[in-house]
């Protein structure tokens, strides 16, 4: 793991937010820092999303940053309504389970590892440069960072009846129609709701996990 310009800086309590230059991931980073630190790197030689898909950027040109945060089964949606909320929730949308949109096209995505005592939710939003179809949020990093942590604090905390809710508020899924890809069994329906563990309701089957496309 190639690590430069770590600089450690205190926030709320005994967390740190340890700012550093190129990282394989931030996730790899975080594994091994105590509950409440926080990774923030400018670039990733080996980012990730979700289904080991690779998560490429050009250095400096995006919001590179992981959480240690305690277990939560909501977790995934807490932490999209809060990197909504911090982005522009007028303008980003949320794509079930965890990709956030801008005018839909993807603009960040979120990855969540999760263990008995403790999870890792890392955050990858596109600032200044995004892949072909995809979107570019067009805001300091600073700010965005900024706003984020104080969103994470807040909606990690949440009850999940709010969690779910908000959520809600902001889906770009709910009411359409969409295709779920779970392992190659493909399912094509309406997205109705959001159940109580954070499940996608489509034409009455519950999803836990799978790929979806909006049609």
């Amino acid at each position: 793991m190639e690590l430069h310009d770590s600089v450690s800086l205190p926030i709320v309590g005994e967390a740190e937010v340890w700012r550093l230059g190129s990282v394989t991931s931030t996730q790899d980073v975080a594994r091994s820092l105590p509950i409440g630190s926080i990774v923030l790197a400018d670039h990733q030689t080996a980012g990730r999303g979700r289904l080991d898909r690779r998560w490429e950027s050009p250095e400096g040109t995006a919001l590179l940053v992981s959480f240690v945060l305690e277990p939560n089964p909501l977790l995934s949606l807490a932490a999209g309504v809060a990197a909504a909320e911090a982005c522009d929730p007028r303008r980003v949308r949320l794509k079930w389970p965890n990709d956030l949109l801008l005018e839909e096209r993807k603009v960040g995505g979120i990855l969540v590892e999760a263990t008995q005592d403790r999870a890792i939710c890392g955050i990858g939003i596109n600032l200044t440069w995004s892949p072909d179809g995809a979107a570019t949020l067009d805001q300091p990093r600073d700010d965005v960072f900024d706003r984020l942590r104080q969103e994470i604090a807040t909606w990690t905390l949440a009850r999940p009846d709010q969690v779910i809710e908000r959520w809600r508020d902001l889906s770009a899924t709910l009411g359409r129609r969409v295709r779920v890809d779970v392992s190659g069994a493909i399912t094509e329906g309406l997205a109705e709701g959001i159940g109580p563990r954070g499940e996608l309701i489509v034409d009455g089957v519950a999803f836990v996990a799978g790929s979806v496309t909006h049609l």
